[in-house]
């Protein structure tokens, strides 16, 4: 099988490394990092320009209408870099979930997220979920031409950072019934809406929405009535799948640093990447990360497979391998470093925290691992 990109991604992937590197430094990292709001527009402004943010959007309202594999040549430019600004949460999975829906609003919203005028997010999971997607307690009651929401949603990636808020509430059913969930648009200035926000391991926000007779009209649904959870599942498939390949992107990033560093370090007046048990410890990092890629590979080709099942399979299998082989690198990369990457001058110990934060997110290892072997069986 031809793993090579074409000439096209590989334009793409070249273009947002290069603009990366050159404009998202270590340093403008760290200081938007520490900033209140914990994103830069004019970062977002600039991946507006290049069109990255329009890369899911379908041609009709102003996008590429491109797909999973070339978000995968974005992504790992993205990890390498620590991106901080909401490009996964809004411009992938959100777009995922919007473009599922045939919507003269959604469509709308679609074209102002293209051009990076509007960031929309998904709210879907709840502290009680436990990852399990058909799990919806936050309640909407239709009354006239209007519907109450009342529920809780839990780490909401960006939610302070959006204009709008993709929330999921059950029409009808008991909380762990797969029918009568809806999808609606919900402005975060919205009244009876409220954000806990804060930043996570890896220095990304995330949030706490709590919502208490949210009131928004019959239009802000969107689709079918109760039947939105085949597209949020969808659309958090694409998601998993550009995750890992974020992931496998600051692996890479580690492994190159790493060798760069025992290349350089001198011990007993020697470097220390001449010891062997170091070149075997760096050999076994660069087992994993083409592991992992691999499986980065296979998630972004089935992500978007209508068979449900070997879909998440699929996506199971490489969220588990991808999981164990971030752990694997990210620890043999801050051991090899020494005491120096675990600080926070030291860039190495960023990248080791945005992969124990994409191990978690979608379900760790072990969920994915049970869930696989669930599937399996069925």
């Amino acid at each position: 099988m031809n793993f090579e990109f074409s000439d096209e991604q590989q334009q793409l992937h070249d273009t947002v490394s290069r603009y990366l590197t050159e404009q998202y430094t270590f340093e403008r990292f760290r200081a938007i990092n520490a900033s209140p709001v914990g994103w830069d527009r004019t970062a977002w402004a600039g991946l507006a320009e290049l069109g990255v943010l329009a890369l899911n959007v379908p041609t009709a309202q102003g996008g590429l209408g491109f797909g999973p594999l070339e978000t995968l040549s974005v992504m790992g430019a993205c990890g390498r870099s620590l991106l901080l600004e909401p490009f996964l949460s809004s411009a992938v999975i959100a777009t995922a979930a919007l473009r599922a829906v045939d919507d003269a609003a959604a469509a709308e919203l679609l074209t102002r997220m293209a051009s990076g005028e509007a960031i929309a997010v998904l709210a879907h999971y709840e502290p009680e979920s436990r990852f399990e997607t058909q799990w919806v307690t936050t309640r909407a009651k239709k009354a006239g031409d209007h519907y109450l929401l009342d529920g809780h949603k839990a780490v909401v990636l960006h939610a302070g950072t959006a204009d709008t808020l993709l929330i999921s509430a059950r029409i009808a059913g008991e909380p762990h019934d797969a029918k009568g969930i809806s999808l609606f648009r919900v402005p975060r200035e919205a009244q009876g809406l409220t954000l806990d926000v804060y930043p996570t391991i890896d220095g990304q926000r995330a949030a706490e929405v709590y919502l208490k007779a949210v009131q928004v009209p019959v239009g802000a649904r969107l689709g079918e009535e109760g039947a939105a959870l085949p597209a949020i599942e969808a659309a958090l498939d694409i998601g998993l799948a550009a995750l890992c390949a974020e992931a496998v992107g600051v692996m890479q990033a580690l492994l190159d640093a790493t060798v760069a560093y025992v290349q350089s370090r001198q011990q007993f007046g020697t470097a220390i990447g001449h010891f062997q048990a170091l070149q075997h410890r760096i050999a076994d990092m660069l087992i994993h990360l083409e592991q992992a890629r691999s499986m980065s590979y296979l998630a972004a080709l089935r992500c978007a497979d209508q068979n449900v099942t070997e879909r998440r399979r699929a996506l199971s299998a490489a969220k588990a391998l991808i999981g164990q082989s971030s752990r694997f690198v990210g620890q043999q990369a801050v051991q090899l470093h020494g005491g120096m990457g675990m600080t926070d001058e030291l860039i190495v110990s960023h990248w080791f925290k945005r992969l124990t934060a994409a191990q978690l997110m979608f379900g760790d290892s072990d969920t994915h691992l049970q869930r696989y072997a669930a599937l399996t069986r069925s």
